[in-house]
């Protein structure tokens, strides 16, 4: 099969095509025609070798990134239970030892993965296994988010905070969303924040005050810097602020604010959670562009630039 994969660790130039033997299905794996990867604004750290010590008996070359994408499945491990040939699945294999998802062939875990859910395109689904598990644990399992409170939302307009805007407000909150630029404020207006600000020229503090006078009960930081600290002196004491690791710099909380950094977890109750929310009505991801499988290293550069929701590879 073909892949973008690399030899060695390094920079955007060690990514290329390249052609590899198809993975082996394990008993309880999934064996799975990739139609669109996605492209995750940590891939860079994995095509650098940051997280090699987090690969299964260490990383093999050729490397194959790619932490999540979507396709068809091809064959069924025989412990495997609910999947058959033919379903069009999401996933993640996020440093898989076999490989990830920037390949026409990938496996991945039956329990990290799903049907692809009512409404959504292939190529929206390649975007939504790592991006949406994160924004909705981040608000449910960590935020403790309950209908009626409220909420803001830092990095509203990229992939991950872009789901979570809908994710909060199908589960009732009052979400202000802070976004990057003039059109990612235009996306999470449409998307259905009650309030906007553009978090560089808007004026930030402000709104908040407007917004929740008696301050926030949830934070969600997906991006930080000075206004998001500035913005943070809002929320609430005993409210809480969550953040998956990697932002950077940590946000920070005082008194008895609770700031929890957390990593998303891809199980079959999140995957069923998530889909039952994205199937209650009309539900968008954002694709700020579809690559080539050739312009991989492309991607992975541009990624780190201003741009709204994620980025995919078209595989096959």
């Amino acid at each position: 099969m073909k892949a973008a994969a690399l030899d060695q660790f390094g920079g955007p130039e060690v990514l290329g095509i390249k052609t590899v033997s198809v993975p082996t299905c394990g008993d309880d794996e999934l064996l799975v025609r990739v139609a669109v990867a996605g492209v995750g604004a940590w891939d860079f750290m994995e095509r650098e070798g940051q997280m090699a010590e987090m690969v299964p008996g260490g990383p093999r070359f050729p490397y194959i990134p790619g932490t999540d994408g979507a396709g068809e499945v091809v064959a069924v491990g025989k412990a495997v239970q609910g999947f058959k040939e033919g379903d069009r699945v999401y996933g993640t294999a996020f440093n898989s030892a076999k490989g990830g998802f920037y390949a026409q062939f990938t496996v991945v875990k039956a329990r990290q993965a799903a049907r692809i859910p009512k409404g959504l395109k292939i190529e929206q689904a390649a975007a939504l296994a790592a991006d949406g598990i994160t924004a909705l644990q981040g608000l449910e399992e960590h935020l403790q988010l309950k209908a009626g409170q409220r909420l803001i939302i830092f990095g509203a307009s990229g992939g991950v905070g872009h789901l979570a805007l809908q994710f909060a407000k199908r589960l009732g909150a009052q979400v202000l969303a802070i976004a990057s630029g003039e059109d990612g404020v235009e996306l999470v207006r449409r998307l259905g924040a009650d309030a906007v600000v553009e978090g560089r020229q808007g004026d930030v503090d402000k709104v908040c005050r407007e917004f929740a006078p008696d301050g926030f009960d949830a934070a969600l930081v997906l991006a930080s810097g000075d206004t998001c600290e500035a913005a943070l002196k809002h929320v609430r004491q005993g409210g809480r602020i969550a953040h998956p690791n990697g932002v950077m710099p940590p946000p920070k909380g005082s008194g008895n604010i609770q700031v929890i950094a957390y990593d998303g977890n891809a199980h079959p109750e999140a995957f069923q959670r998530m889909n039952t929310l994205i199937e209650a009505g009309p539900f968008h991801l954002e694709i700020g562009r579809l690559y080539a499988m050739e312009e991989a290293a492309k991607a992975q550069q541009e990624v780190l630039k201003h741009h709204l929701g994620k980025f995919a590879l078209r595989i096959h």
